[in-house]
């Protein structure tokens, strides 16, 4: 059996930083997202009877052996919990996403995963328990699997899950900065912060407000202060994040001269707010009107392409023994 699904990376709104419970990957607030609809990652899982066999993982036509492929296979080994099944699997993953680089490589990556081993070892998932499977790979994969605007509700292993929210039309522009992994991941960025950084309980006690203020504005349709939220809980996060010992500094100069770009658009009256993820690279949000001129206004800082919002995980394809290939459009 081989199944293939196509998932895209998000961008939190609200940020996810931290969990209270590590072994079930339970966030320690909730968190809002806008999906994308560049970086697809897509990938493969083929299913292999041989009992000897072992877990394999190709990414971008490269055979993995390190840690990556150790996640991959604790990640399959929940899947064959929930199906009853021993087959080992062969992943085949595809991704156009700058692999580390703070721009949400393992949420497409997880979401993707979850999709399509999902349905290789046979289970007939909803959307909201996908949702709840991807997260035990990567925190943010929860929310890349229902697309669009998305929050992450906090809670326990049952009620942890994202769903698509009521939003207005959005649209992003990720300035890349830098496309290499970063020094330090965000999972040992996450354990430092919470251990060291004295603005941690805040940043819990602001972004848990933050989380409730956002989702009223998405629902209101008030774009400026969605806007707002996003870029100051960014800064939050960074502020929280530096605060750990030793130091993590993610965002370089030319990430604060991109923010400090961005600024000056507004004051121009070219409505944008900045934000990022654990990395250097900056994404700002927008009207899908004013897009373009905001991609034009930042070409010089970096790689810029712009991006609308994205759609939900899904499944391009599925393949039994015997059976013809064929594509299957079913989201997730």
């Amino acid at each position: 059996m081989t199944a293939t699904a196509v998932a895209h990376p998000n961008i939190a709104l609200v940020k996810y930083w931290g969990k209270a419970d590590a072994d079930l990957a339970l966030p320690a607030t909730g968190s809002v997202s806008m999906g994308l609809d560049v970086f697809p990652t897509t990938t493969s899982v083929t299913l292999d009877a041989d009992r000897e066999a072992r877990d394999t993982l190709t990414l971008n036509g490269r055979v993995v052996d390190d840690g990556a492929l150790v996640r991959v296979e604790r990640f399959l080994d929940l899947v064959r919990d929930l199906s009853g099944s021993d087959a080992r699997a062969a992943v085949v993953s595809e991704n156009t996403v700058p692999t580390g680089a703070g721009l949400a490589s393992s949420a497409s990556g997880f979401a993707a995963l979850a999709v399509a081993a999902a349905s290789a070892y046979g289970l007939d998932l909803s959307s909201r328990d996908l949702s709840r499977l991807a997260r035990r790979g990567s925190g943010s994969a929860t929310r890349s699997i229902p697309g669009g605007v998305a929050v992450w509700h906090a809670g326990d292993d049952e009620g942890s899950f994202a769903e698509t929210i009521p939003a207005p039309p959005m649209a992003m522009v990720v300035v890349t900065i830098d496309d290499g992994p970063k020094e330090i991941g965000s999972r040992e960025a996450m354990r430092r912060t919470i251990a060291t950084s004295p603005f941690y309980p805040a940043w819990v006690t602001s972004t848990t407000e933050t989380v409730q203020d956002m989702l009223a504005a998405c629902a209101a349709g008030d774009f400026t202060r969605i806007g707002e939220l996003t870029e100051s809980n960014a800064l939050r996060m960074h502020a929280t994040i530096e605060g750990a010992f030793p130091p993590i500094r993610y965002l370089n100069s030319r990430s604060v001269a991109v923010f400090d770009a961005v600024a000056a658009l507004r004051a121009d009256g070219l409505e944008a707010y900045a934000t990022a993820d654990a990395g250097p690279n900056v994404v700002v949000l927008c009207r899908p009107g004013d897009r373009a001129r905001v991609a034009a206004s930042l070409d010089g800082f970096g790689a810029v392409i712009e991006s609308g919002t994205g759609p939900a995980a899904h499944l391009v394809g599925s393949e039994r023994p015997g059976d013809h290939p064929r594509a299957e459009e079913t989201t997730a």
